[in-house]
């Protein structure tokens, strides 16, 4: 089940952000300033009661764009789409704001993350050498336009 995240989440987030990236985490502090944040936006995924994972967005109301800030799952729980409906929820809440374009990073490292980003209709706009550290990973930039993609699901809803 997906809701918004509060304050009570933290520790559990901070559980999913530490197995997830286990050498470049945020720390508490930041999470909690996230979570807080007045232009953000954090939902978690539960499975009986417990966070397996969360999605954060960072859009100020009425603005041409927002960014997707993280998105991540324990182990476990990828691959079955529960990331792909995380993402949905973002780009619903981006759009909600008005947004009219979504910006994220990806780890090059990373193929299934850029793989479920493309296949949303996320593009590359290009590459930030050795963003990532310690790890020296690149970051993929990456594009959504929404009015493209709304305009792609109600294409797809009229052929279904």
């Amino acid at each position: 089940m997906i809701r918004p995240a509060t304050a009570d989440d933290l520790v559990a987030i901070m559980a999913v952000e530490n197995a997830s990236f286990p050498t470049d985490a945020w720390s508490a502090e930041t999470m909690a300033a996230e979570l807080a944040g007045e232009h953000s936006h954090y939902i978690v995924d539960e499975e009986g009661g417990v966070v397996i994972g969360y999605a954060g967005l960072r859009g100020v109301r009425g603005a041409a764009d927002a960014d997707v800030q993280t998105i991540a799952l324990l182990d476990a729980h990828r691959g079955a789409g529960r990331g792909r409906a995380l993402l949905r929820t973002l780009l619903a809440e981006a759009s909600a704001r008005g947004a009219r374009e979504v910006f994220l990073e990806v780890r090059a490292d990373n193929p299934a993350a850029e793989g479920l980003y493309t296949s949303e209709g996320f593009v590359e706009l290009g590459r930030r050498p050795r963003y990532y550290q310690p790890d020296d990973v690149d970051a993929i930039v990456m594009r959504l336009d929404l009015r493209a993609g709304a305009a792609r699901a109600a294409t797809k809803e009229e052929t279904a």
